[in-house]
């Protein structure tokens, strides 16, 4: 059915003619020969991100290179947290909470006097 239809259900060469990108449609052997092609560059990349990660760990080992260091976040950076619990005069948000402040507004006695 047309509204089953997902991307990439089709070979890449064959969408572009569907879109008249390309003037001729792809013929079987073009469509293996691109298939094999990707498929040799997904293990080539594959390959080349292993070694890599290989040889960083044997700089890091070596001391070449420094590990990247790891740190920890503890609230937001325009609102940290610092471990209070009770409330404060000041509302107080970390991340996705929410804290309103112990401000009360005054008594005022004009508003009494009518």
């Amino acid at each position: 059915e047309a509204y089953q239809y997902q991307m990439g259900d089709f070979p890449t060469e064959w969408e572009a003619w569907i879109r008249k990108k390309r003037k001729d449609p792809p013929t079987i052997e073009e469509i293996l020969k691109n298939e094999n092609y990707r498929e040799e560059m997904k293990q080539k990349i594959k390959d080349v991100s292993e070694r890599d990660k290989l040889l960083q760990a044997k700089e890091y080992k070596e001391g070449l290179v420094a590990e990247p260091g790891h740190t920890q976040v503890k609230g937001h950076a325009s609102a940290p947290y610092y471990g209070k619990m009770e409330p404060s005069q000041d509302p107080t948000s970390t991340a996705n909470t929410f804290q309103p402040g112990a401000w009360m507004p005054p008594d005022s006695g004009s508003s009494q006097k009518k």
